[in-house]
């Protein structure tokens, strides 16, 4: 029985049919080799990482105004919804006070209306007579009273 190592590295040399032996040799693979020493930064990698390193830092900071633009419109929506809500309650209030007054106003009204239509009844009662002509009041004879004379 043969090792893997060994069956890999047993080649035929027979060419398949159709193919000549140099096009076999022209198509080798470069050999693999270990570096050592690790991983050794060039100026290429260190402007990708550099460049890489802004672009993930500018995406932060995009994130992060996004947020705080998000937040801010949130409470200015909301400080907005309450003034609004304020001013439609106490707008609600005007409106109950002036109909509270206009009620009143009419009342008022309706009153003042009663008492005039019942003050020709209540001056009979008092003795008054209705004015019968054009009242004239005749001041050439008059002669004040005094208490010096």
């Amino acid at each position: 029985m043969m090792s893997t190592a060994t069956a890999r590295s047993v080649r035929s040399r027979i060419a398949p049919a159709g193919r000549d032996d140099d096009t076999r040799a022209a198509s080798s693979r470069p050999k693999l080799q270990v570096v050592a020493g690790g991983k050794e930064k060039k100026d290429s990698d260190n402007v990708a990482s550099g460049i890489l390193g802004r672009i993930r830092t500018v995406s932060v900071v995009h994130v992060i105004i996004a947020v705080v633009f998000l937040f801010a419109a949130l409470l200015g929506s909301l400080a907005l919804r309450t003034q609004m809500v304020q001013n439609s309650f106490e707008a609600a209030q005007v409106q109950s006070s002036i109909s509270k007054l206009n009620q009143d106003v009419e009342d008022d009204q309706a009153q003042l209306d009663g008492l005039q239509a019942s003050l020709p009844d209540r001056a009979q009662k008092m003795g008054m007579v209705p004015q019968s002509g054009p009242l004239s009041i005749d001041l050439q004879g008059y002669q004040p009273t005094g208490k010096g004379q």
